[in-house]
């Protein structure tokens, strides 16, 4: 037997119960979302959008980057939102202490 042919125990077939074929959900209804205040800033190539928004279920932090017609987007809840400031000036600091990294030298033609 070659041993990538091995039945290993631990491991499960693809027909786990959990395992459903995709089928599309149906659309999410509308919430009401109030814009409280909207920032955006570009870095190099890419465009951030950071509004701070409410609806029904609290107040949140959207961040959306967009680079070459695709959008990324992160939320993060308002009672994270001092503990991800930390983090952010955290990483700001190590940022500035930390030289960056020469890049290599390119030939001249």
């Amino acid at each position: 037997m070659i041993s990538n042919e091995r039945s290993w125990p631990s491991r499960q077939p693809y027909h786990q119960p959990y395992h459903q074929p995709y089928a599309p959900q149906p659309p999410r209804p509308f919430v009401q979302e109030d814009t409280l205040k909207t920032g955006e800033v570009q870095i190099e190539r890419k465009f951030f959008s950071v509004t701070l928004k409410e609806n029904p279920r609290g107040r949140f932090l959207r961040i959306t980057e967009e680079v070459g017609g695709k959008r990324n987007c992160i939320i993060i809840p308002a009672t994270g939102l001092g503990e991800f400031q930390k983090l952010l000036a955290d990483m700001v600091k190590i940022s500035d202490e930390i030289p960056a990294k020469a890049l290599p030298a390119t030939p001249a033609a």
